[in-house]
């Protein structure tokens, strides 16, 4: 991808012009806009490739904008936002949010996360031009037509929760994906049971993981909010949400 173009959302000229300012120097295109209807117009016009979303406009609470947005786009979404409880998170990522950075932000931890959106809109771009009925990151490998999982070319065994998980994940690397997003798409939405997910997750993690708790390589973990599915050299570029 050539100079992506990535859409401002930011009333507060300050930020505006630091993230504007941080985007120039890195030879990213973008553009700007100060209100919720100014974001939807310049979405729908300018067609970019990520959007980066304060949640606290004038005229518009940010989530709701991204439902707005979710209706048409499936254009990653970075919320960045000074309202810092677990549940402005959950609400931004359920509303269809891709990844929630807490003001004051540094501005390497701004491009690693970028970088990771940017990466996801490769990924999404190459599946669609080609049928593919694999799934690979590094030395894990999906085979969605078989049903199998191999780790370093081997098979590794998981139940069927487990590699409902792991087909969720990966078809969202890069997303980060809330317990009850994943809680719904697994088991319904009539089940509200997170410490079973926990439970599931910890198990499919020690198959796959070297070092689980320390080290992700595959599967990070944001305390409070749900999981992600890195790819494979994003593990030691992003901060965990409570960090």
């Amino acid at each position: 991808m050539n100079k992506p173009l990535i859409l401002i959302v930011e009333d507060d000229r300050a930020i505006r012009k630091l993230i504007s300012t941080t985007l120039k120097t890195q030879n990213y295109q973008y553009h700007t806009a100060e209100t919720g209807e100014g974001a939807i117009l310049e979405a729908v016009s300018k067609k970019p490739d990520i959007m980066i979303l304060d949640l606290g406009l004038p005229d518009m609470d940010g989530v709701s904008i991204i439902k707005k947005v979710r209706t048409w786009s499936n254009m990653p979404i970075i919320v960045v936002s000074a309202r810092s409880e677990d549940r402005d998170k959950i609400d931004a990522l359920d509303a269809g949010a891709d990844d929630y950075l807490t003001k004051p932000f540094s501005v390497d931890e701004f491009l690693a996360r970028l970088r990771v959106s940017l990466r996801r809109v490769r990924y999404d771009n190459e599946r669609l031009q080609s049928d593919a009925s694999s799934f690979i990151n590094g030395n894990l490998k999906i085979d969605y037509a078989a049903g199998c999982v191999w780790l370093d070319k081997e098979e590794i065994h998981l139940t069927p929760i487990e590699y409902k998980l792991i087909c969720l994940l990966a078809k969202n690397i890069g997303k980060v994906l809330t317990h009850n997003f994943i809680i719904n798409e697994i088991w319904g939405n009539y089940a509200n049971d997170i410490p079973a997910l926990r439970v599931f997750m910890a198990t499919l993690r020690k198959k796959i993981e070297k070092v689980p708790s320390r080290q992700p390589k595959y599967i990070q973990t944001h305390i409070g909010v749900g999981y992600r599915m890195l790819r494979v050299g994003d593990a030691n570029s992003l901060s965990d949400f409570n960090s």
